[in-house]
């Protein structure tokens, strides 16, 4: 998660089985069998992590997070204290102090909030043991209309040069960059990106669904800015009326389409002798 700003785990746990679908789409083609240490980065409150240690009963299991909100409510799910909770902001979280080399490293959701990411990436794939797993999915739908129409809100609000500028997230990158990146750090790679077509609200109990679904996420920077109450709605009301508009309800619900970029890395120990890794950078055409 992101390492500054406030996470609310109540309002993220909304629409919970979307959310937890791309992630269990991306743990299903790590294919460790028995992994000793398995490291969930951006761990969020919890339940994405647990499902981990179900799946490998026997591995070590660590959640590493930057909200001391999402990590509290993580222990609070984590009854039998399976998991290892550890608060740490992924730019400087240091894969020594696991004290053992990790088998499986997944990270999902999170690093659309952490700048230069993409160097971040060497040292963990470095610390991974032989033949470990490196597993990422990012949001892919900065261009949609529900984050397009923000920046566009934000462009026209009194506070506009905080807004904007807040709102200016750093760059995720396609599936071919993922998989050359990781590729030239040693490691089989397979890359993909999937759109969901999430039904929201089928019970018409919401009036803006997908104005729920953007509070607890892409929203969060405007939050944290606009925390007087008429500063807010003259935000809100504006953009909410260009989602309703963006996104229609049907007789079905809402449809939200969300576009998400994956890709897994199986390190295989190969010489890098040819160009460095830097020499990839994130590029919005792959």
């Amino acid at each position: 998660m992101s390492a500054s700003g406030s996470w609310d785990p109540t309002a993220y746990s909304r629409f919970s089985d979307e959310r937890s679908r791309p992630f269990s789409d991306l743990v299903s083609q790590v294919r460790a069998e028995s992994p000793s240490l398995v490291v969930d980065l951006g761990c969020g409150h919890g339940p994405a992590t647990l499902t981990l240690a179900r799946l490998w009963p026997d591995a070590r299991v660590v959640g590493v997070d930057s909200s001391e909100s999402m990590l509290e409510a993580a222990r609070e799910l984590d009854r039998e204290g399976r998991v290892e909770w550890v608060q740490s902001d992924l730019r400087e979280w240091d894969p020594a102090s696991l004290g053992q080399a990790p088998d499986v490293i997944v990270t999902s959701s999170t690093l659309q909030w952490v700048s230069g990411h993409l160097d971040l990436l060497d040292v963990w794939v470095a610390s991974l043991s032989d033949g470990g797993w490196f597993a990422l999915q990012v949001p892919g739908n900065f261009d949609a209309p529900s984050h397009r129409l923000m920046r566009e809100t934000a462009e026209h609000h009194e506070r506009s040069g905080e807004l904007t500028a807040a709102l200016d997230l750093p760059a995720v990158g396609e599936p071919a960059t993922y998989l050359r990146y990781l590729h030239r750090l040693g490691c089989e790679v397979d890359a993909w990106e999937t759109t969901y077509l999430h039904v929201l609200d089928p019970e018409g109990v919401d009036d803006n669904p997908v104005l729920t679904w953007v509070r607890a996420t892409g929203l969060r920077p405007v939050l944290d800015i606009l925390t007087d109450d008429a500063e807010l709605e003259s935000f809100l009301e504006p953009y909410r009326e260009a989602l309703a508009a963006a996104y229609p309800r049907t007789a079905a619900g809402v449809l939200f389409p969300f576009r998400r970029v994956f890709a897994v890395g199986r390190r295989s120990g190969r010489a890098e002798a040819e160009a460095t890794s830097s020499e990839v950078a994130i590029d919005p055409e792959g």
